[in-house]
């Protein structure tokens, strides 16, 4: 450890032992250099706006020590680096995340940078309800990319609405972010007229979430498994929607690997599957005319 001096050296050095360790790279990041730059930035109290001229800055003694057991925590917990940072960005937002809450990485994420446009004019835009909403993070970020909206966010786990609340305090959104402990649509009050309804629910089939690496079985698993080939909730939110949705709105859902399973499911249903310039699928769009015409 002495040879290491720099905070290149550092990154250099936490990227070979992530490698070497076998880890898996998928909330965040997907390289081991870049997960050990950002570990090594978050000890050393810094950020990626750093010069890169200072990558060549010498680390004290006391800095060297405390990055050094960061990295080693990161390959002896196997737990997601915003785990042990306690952040993450998403849609270009920075959010508090702990154990609680999925680590948000949904590429629904380009879809709330641009106001949801072209599926619906940003303008028109007054009500968004996001289920499922974890850490709030898409629920906060369709209020900061549409300012004259009002979002309602909706949670089962009550430690997650707890996140939820600190990130909207955050963002400073109290009053334009409403925070619902409810089972999907149960335990939101009535009434329908939703311009926008968007999930990404748990829909991990119970098989796939046995095989996935060590890092996904440290997040919670009721925010990524689910029963019935992992569509058990998002069958009842296409179910529940019709009755929230404006007619003139639209139904945006993350499915990931269970979309053909859903596809296959429903045959006659002309789910509209997105494409992302950043990568990701899995994520459908169903207008609230095609929803009235289908049965669920």
């Amino acid at each position: 450890m002495d040879e290491l001096k720099t905070i290149r050296d550092f990154v250099r050095w936490g990227a070979s032992r992530f490698n070497e360790a076998g880890l898996f790279f998928g909330h965040g990041s997907d390289n081991a250099l870049d997960e050990a730059l950002g570990l090594v930035l978050h000890a050393l109290h810094l950020n990626h706006s750093l010069p890169v001229s200072y990558l060549d800055s010498r680390l004290t003694a006391a800095e060297r020590r405390e990055v050094a057991a960061l990295l080693q925590r990161r390959v002896d917990e196997r737990v997601p680096a915003a785990y042990l940072t306690g952040g993450a960005w998403f849609a270009g937002l920075y959010f508090k995340v702990d154990e609680n809450v999925l680590v948000p990485r949904s590429p629904i994420a380009e879809l709330l940078e641009r106001g949801f446009e072209p599926w619906i004019e940003a303008d028109r835009v007054g009500r968004v309800l996001d289920l499922c909403t974890g850490s709030g993070c898409i629920a906060i970020a369709a209020a900061h990319y549409l300012p004259e909206a009002e979002v309602d966010a909706v949670d089962i786990s009550e430690p997650a609405l707890a996140v939820a609340e600190e990130n909207i305090q955050r963002h400073g959104l109290e009053g334009r972010v409403n925070l619902y402990h409810a089972d999907i649509y149960e335990g939101l009050p009535d009434g329908a007229g939703y311009d926008v309804i968007v999930s990404n629910p748990p829909y991990v089939s119970h098989e796939e979430h046995q095989a996935l690496p060590t890092e996904y079985h440290r997040e919670p698993a009721l925010g990524l498994a689910a029963d019935d080939e992992g569509l058990a909730l998002v069958i009842r939110i296409l179910r529940g929607a019709v009755e929230r949705l404006d007619p003139n709105g639209i139904l945006i859902v993350e499915v990931g690997n269970s979309a053909e399973a859903l596809a296959l499911r429903y045959p006659e249903v002309p789910f509209l599957w997105l494409d992302f310039e950043r990568g990701g699928d899995g994520v459908f769009l169903l207008t609230g005319e095609q929803l009235r015409e289908m049965r669920f």
